[in-house]
């Protein structure tokens, strides 16, 4: 069947009117009627098929029967119906309330979170609704605000008008006030946290419960913009998208479409009467109706005069990739987009010494409680990159030797695809690191650039030609100085036994008879403590030894410095640059690499290693 025709569930909160029976040909009996639910799967109100052979079964049970397959392949990615779509008479002021995302609303409520959208359908003159905050105000003066009686104050009032637009995301506090007549389409949620009630009392005498303490969890304490289109639609977003029909019975008095097997579309006509037929079917609309054509329906034929509100649900956009960054201490584990953001993150303890099944079975396990978290099915990820320290086969995905987690020989892209039903690509971890930062951040529009990770240990990657230099390079393990101080490879005079943290606190030991931290080692020098300028000149000699040493082995466009010692703009880059200057190779007539701290911090790795993934869609 392909053209059902629906019966709303209707609801008599205390604010409604009863426009909706007196103008919209609801069958209702009771003195108010505030909403009807016209599109709904959801158990507090029901839609019920009027016509043909399933007339009298409730939406869901249809759905059931005739399996999801009705909905569309675009609605695969939801767990329940992804809609409600109601009309809402509002004779007094609603409550002020917000709706929490889904992500609060799965763990506190089982149920979706609610993004909404408003089309004025009618309004009084002077009308208005509350949509955000004039300003931001802090936590702590919105809860006074709600125990003072005070929050209508701050909050946004916005004069509304027939044919106005507004979309309302998770976590935006709003209201509709009285003598508005509004159709909204939803998130398919009944969860509503209310604050304000302008002291109303409910059926039983009493006033109607708060929910003070979630509604401060969930709200954005900002103000929103008021949102009036969503060109060439009425309203688009993962959830939903509404577009506007329109006949005027005389110059277009006939509309055709079609409905593929990507979405259903729900059409809610606002004004007018007429005929709309698909597959053989034809069923008379008039003003409030409400119209499902399955997926999959094909052509269909609207005639007569209408205004009316698509709704479909539109393939979800922005590709994800998961990003994981193991550390000897911790790992980092990101969801990235296709535009290089992170999405999300979240670190745990790597745990190395359990090994590495258990060990990469677990992080690889965060990683999809995390797409869960953030509503992506396992579809949206075309793949996981996973940077790892150590020597790294990254075209066979194995981890040939680390010292730093003491595995050898470990498969790691077949471990984790045990858990991840996806492409996966590992790689060095500084090699993510510089392709972090040359896809997203301080490198983005260098062909060739060099990082110089400087930390415990110093390590660094290579990008040349847009790509990275394979094998991954070791930077840190150059000799700068024949039989010097001895380093934790096992030889002597390597650049990471003179620029690592590990050698600054050696070397202030000796200095100032106790460890200095390389933050405090730099504040002193700055501010002229004469040893402490000593020991940081000696400390920027052998850098630029090694970062000049470098310079003329890869020839870079960009050397970026970046690790624990770099952030925070400590390290001096001007004395760098000078011995860059002095002692790269020809000089002036040779390629003098630009030097400059990165940009990324502790997100490179993970924006790196999801840049690892392959294809087109990761482009």
């Amino acid at each position: 069947m392909a053209l059902l025709k629906l019966i709303p569930s209707f609801k008599d909160y205390l604010w409604g009117g009863h426009r909706l029976a007196d103008e919209y040909n609801k069958k209702y009996d009771g003195k108010i009627l505030a909403e009807s639910w016209e599109l709904s799967c959801h158990p507090d109100g029901p839609s019920v098929i009027a016509n043909g052979q399933y007339a009298g079964m409730t939406l869901s049970k249809f759905i059931e029967t005739e399996g999801k397959e009705v909905l569309g392949e675009n609605c695969r990615r939801f767990r329940d119906f992804p809609v409600l779509v109601k009309f809402i008479d509002a004779k007094d002021n609603l409550s002020i309330q917000v709706h929490p995302d889904n992500r609060y609303a799965l763990k506190n409520e089982g149920q979706y979170g609610k993004t909404e959208m408003w089309y004025v359908m009618d309004a009084a003159e002077g009308a208005y609704l509350y949509y955000g905050f004039k300003e931001s105000i802090s936590k702590e003066e919105f809860a006074k605000r709600i125990e003072d009686d005070t929050l209508l104050e701050v909050l946004n009032a916005v004069p509304v008008h027939k044919g106005d637009v507004f979309f309302i995301e998770s976590g935006t506090m709003h209201a509709i006030g009285k003598d508005i007549l509004i159709a909204e389409i939803q998130q398919n949620s009944n969860v509503t946290y209310r604050v304000y009630d302008y002291g109303r009392v409910g059926k039983d005498g009493k006033k109607r419960e708060l929910h003070v303490d979630k509604a401060l969890a969930v709200t954005r304490r900002e103000p929103s913009g008021n949102f009036k289109s969503s060109y060439p639609h009425v309203a688009d977003c993962d959830y939903f998208t509404v577009d506007k029909l329109n006949l005027d019975g005389s110059v277009l008095g006939k509309i055709e479409g079609v409905v593929t097997d990507k979405s259903f579309a729900s059409i809610l006509f606002l004004d007018g009467s007429g005929k709309i037929s698909s597959g053989g079917e034809t069923e008379e609309y008039k003003k409030g109706d409400s119209i499902l054509l399955t997926a999959g329906s094909g052509a269909y034929t609207i005639e007569g005069s209408c205004d009316a509100l698509v709704t479909t649900i539109r393939e979800k956009t922005g590709l994800v990739r998961i990003g994981i960054d193991i550390g000897g201490t911790n790992t980092k584990i990101g969801l990235v987009d296709v535009y290089n953001k992170l999405l999300a993150s979240k670190t745990v303890p790597t745990l190395a010494e359990n090994g590495p099944e258990e060990t990469i079975k677990r992080i690889t396990e965060t990683a999809l409680v995390m797409l869960e978290e953030n509503d992506i099915l396992i579809e949206q990820c075309i793949g996981a990159g996973i940077g790892i320290p150590g020597t790294v086969d990254s075209q066979n995905g194995i981890l040939k030797y680390s010292n730093n987690i003491k595995w050898e020989n470990v498969n790691v892209k077949e471990l984790a695809g045990k858990i991840i039903p996806l492409p996966v690509s590992i790689a060095n971890d500084a090699d993510c690191a510089v392709l972090g930062e040359a896809v997203a951040g301080a490198g983005k529009y260098y062909e060739d650039v060099v990082l110089l990770t400087l930390g415990t240990g110093v390590g660094g990657g290579v990008i040349i030609n847009g790509k990275i230099y394979e094998g991954g390079s070791e930077p840190g393990h150059m000799v700068i100085e024949k039989d010097g101080e001895p380093c934790t490879c096992g030889r002597k005079g390597c650049l990471e036994a003179y620029v690592s943290s590990t050698a600054i606190k050696r070397e202030t030991k000796k200095a100032f008879g106790r460890e200095v931290v390389p933050e405090e080692l730099f504040s002193m020098a700055k501010d002229g403590d004469s040893t402490a300028v000593k020991v940081v000149s000696a400390y920027i000699e052998a850098l630029g030894t090694g970062i000049t040493n470098i310079a003329n082995i890869f020839r870079p466009k960009l050397v970026l410095l970046g690790g624990g010692i770099a952030s925070g703009n400590q390290i001096p880059l001007e004395p760098l640059r000078e011995i860059l200057e002095k002692n790269c190779f020809g000089g002036g007539h040779g390629t003098i690499p630009k030097l400059e701290l990165a940009a990324l911090g502790n997100e490179a790795g993970m924006i790196g290693a999801a840049a690892l993934v392959a294809g087109k869609d990761a482009q």
